[in-house]
């Protein structure tokens, strides 16, 4: 089944940010992920508002959470540590 990577962030270190998500573009699309949303227009319903949302669908959540793992994204996320509050999560679709 196929899954979707879901982050919410907020940037606070634009510079640092942008090399994760050059570094992260990588990894997520050698893992077979697509972006279907990336920092667009949002409504906050509930809960921690965070700026910056980007949802990507994988083709399984073994594939996300490869991708995850990964030496090319942990190398991208080591710039997003500091320059970030986020949060990851990766949820099986229904279809």
């Amino acid at each position: 089944m196929p899954a979707l990577w879901i982050a919410h962030v907020t940037v606070t270190d634009e510079e640092a940010y942008g090399k994760y998500a050059a570094l992260a573009t990588e990894a997520i699309a050698a893992h077979g992920g697509t972006f279907i949303a990336r920092g667009g227009r949002y409504v906050q319903l509930e809960g921690k508002e965070r700026p910056r949302n980007v949802v990507a669908r994988f083709p399984s959540v073994e594939a996300a959470e490869a991708c995850y793992r990964s030496e090319r994204y942990q190398e991208a996320l080591s710039h997003a540590r500091g320059a970030s509050e986020r949060e990851l999560l990766v949820v099986e679709t229904t279809e």
